[in-house]
């Protein structure tokens, strides 16, 4: 899964960077995913976030990257642009 966020309130890469590592450990803890920042690593208020999972069940991956959709759509601090989901 490919996610393109806005960071309103950030006015710095330091205050980004702080708001991105936050979301990141409460991607990985809650939803047991792989999640890395790829791309608009020097703007301060965009970035991409990749999410990984891996299951031999369709189904439940199709309901954890719902479950993941509806979170980053619930989090006030950032605004989800673009989301693509890549199956393998």
């Amino acid at each position: 899964m490919l996610v393109d966020i806005h960071i309103p309130q950030s006015q710095s890469l330091k205050q980004k960077r702080s708001a991105i590592k936050s979301l990141v450990e409460k991607l990985r803890a809650r939803f047991n995913a792989s999640v890395a920042e790829t791309g608009y690593l020097d703007e301060w208020q965009r970035s991409q976030l990749s999410i990984a999972m891996v299951s031999n069940s369709r189904r439940y991956l199709q309901q954890q990257l719902a479950l993941v959709e509806q979170h980053l759509l619930e989090v006030h601090e950032i605004s989800v642009l673009r989301i693509e989901q890549h199956w393998i």
